[in-house]
């Protein structure tokens, strides 16, 4: 993908729906008519704000690109419907699905999209990309969540405690509730067996603080992909700050 860097792009809310439910995100758009898009996922508790950065950086390169909020995905503000109690890493790959079938259905997106996620939005991005390698064309994953199914068998998650073998139906994890399903969907997973999959180029961007997905997670995905690279920034923790942002974007445009 040769790309042009760009300053001026047009912001515009957009809607998708998956079954009932309307998915709410926004879409930064680049002057042109057959234009590269780039999806990006945001984290767990979080919504589209944490990543809108990172979209609006590769609206400025060219692509099409597009942030949005995950059904129940989010302990603060959410524009999108759905229960947190309802929300999955399988339900958040719906959510995903239903967003790549709507860009790829605008007439001005070229054939393929990048799939971009951090920390769970990461994992259920490189879920989504084995089920559709042929409109993922490349795939990013920041400090990807890897961990879940790890810690679900541990009985924590996070904030969360519980014991695997009795899981509550409802239950708290800081600010948010949780439902079984958040548990029950990832439990019996074995992570790397489920992404190795998707043979298309893979960037993972992780720091070597991490206190929450711990880097040799990342390390471990690197393996289990057949084409893989993995770039650790010294000294970050879960989430990039200040200047490592812009080397993690940095990493970003070298790799597309």
């Amino acid at each position: 993908m040769g790309l042009t860097k760009i300053t001026k792009y047009t912001e515009r809310v957009f809607e998708c729906k998956r079954e009932n439910l309307t998915i709410r995100g926004t879409e930064y758009r680049p002057q042109g008519e057959s234009l590269p898009a780039i999806i990006v996922s945001h984290g767990f508790m979080a919504n589209q704000d944490s990543v809108r950065e990172y979209a609006k950086a590769m609206a400025e390169d060219g692509f099409c690109a597009y942030c949005f909020d995950f059904c129940g995905g989010s302990a603060m503000k959410n524009q999108s419907d759905g229960e947190s109690t309802q929300m999955s890493v399988l339900t958040e790959v719906k959510d995903l699905e239903a967003v790549l079938a709507y860009v790829e259905s605008l007439p001005y997106i070229q054939d393929g999209v990048v799939l971009m996620g951090c920390s769970q939005g990461g994992f259920v991005s490189a879920l989504t990309a084995v089920k559709h390698p042929e409109e993922v064309k490349k795939l990013i994953l920041f400090y990807p969540a890897l961990c879940i199914p790890d810690d679900a068998r541990k009985g924590n998650m996070r904030l969360a405690v519980f014991d695997p073998e009795n899981i509550p139906e409802i239950f708290p994890c800081g600010p948010m509730m949780l439902g079984k399903c958040y548990v029950e969907d990832v439990i019996r997973m074995d992570v790397n067996e489920e992404i190795k999959g998707y043979a298309g180029p893979v960037l993972i961007v992780h720091g070597d603080q991490d206190d929450i997905v711990d880097l040799s997670y990342s390390v471990e995905a690197q393996k289990a992909y057949e084409n893989a690279e993995l770039k650790v920034i010294k000294g970050a923790g879960h989430g990039f700050r200040d200047g490592q942002d812009q080397t993690a974007i940095g990493y970003i445009r070298a790799f597309i």
